[in-house]
């Protein structure tokens, strides 16, 4: 049985290396516990070229933007994918804005670099959004899935 709608933001769709792990090890691995919201469905690599031959890229992309936010406030969970030397600004955006409308996000950081400031596991801010939410960082797929699975149970 499926679990509970999880909204999942990542900067993973830009990158074809990217692309491979969210398609192959991410999403599949999260399946096991909830039903994925992938935003990168939302708004299909196809409908971006037609719009980008069309002159018509930036409206798409208002409506992409309008769609994952409505995508986010119908799920119940968020799971924010955290690597990088800074973790990636949208998907940053996405997770306050879950946490502002009181989803229970939680954060991957596998990243073995300082992101934040002395102390914290990436910028405080963020690490307390996702604590304030219910949720939790963890520093593993695994754990994600194992906390996802919790969240879904409960």
């Amino acid at each position: 049985m499926p679990g509970p709608r999880c909204y999942i933001a990542s900067p993973l769709g830009f990158t074809e290396g990217g692309r491979h792990y969210y398609n192959h090890i991410y999403l599949p691995a999260l399946a096991e516990v909830v039903t994925p919201v992938d935003p990168w469905e939302l708004t299909p690599a196809a409908e971006v070229e037609e719009a980008r031959s069309r002159g018509a890229l930036r409206a798409l992309m208002l409506t992409a933007a309008e769609r994952n936010s409505q995508a986010i406030r119908s799920s119940p969970l968020l799971a924010a994918f955290l690597d990088g030397q800074e973790p990636d600004s949208g998907t940053v955006a996405e997770l306050g804005y879950a946490a502002g409308l009181g989803k229970l996000c939680f954060g991957l950081r596998t990243d073995l670099r300082q992101a934040g400031e002395e102390g914290a596991l990436l910028n405080i801010q963020v690490e307390s959004l996702v604590l304030e939410s219910g949720g939790r960082i963890v520093a593993s797929l695994s754990e994600l899935v194992a906390a996802l699975g919790a969240a879904a149970r409960d």
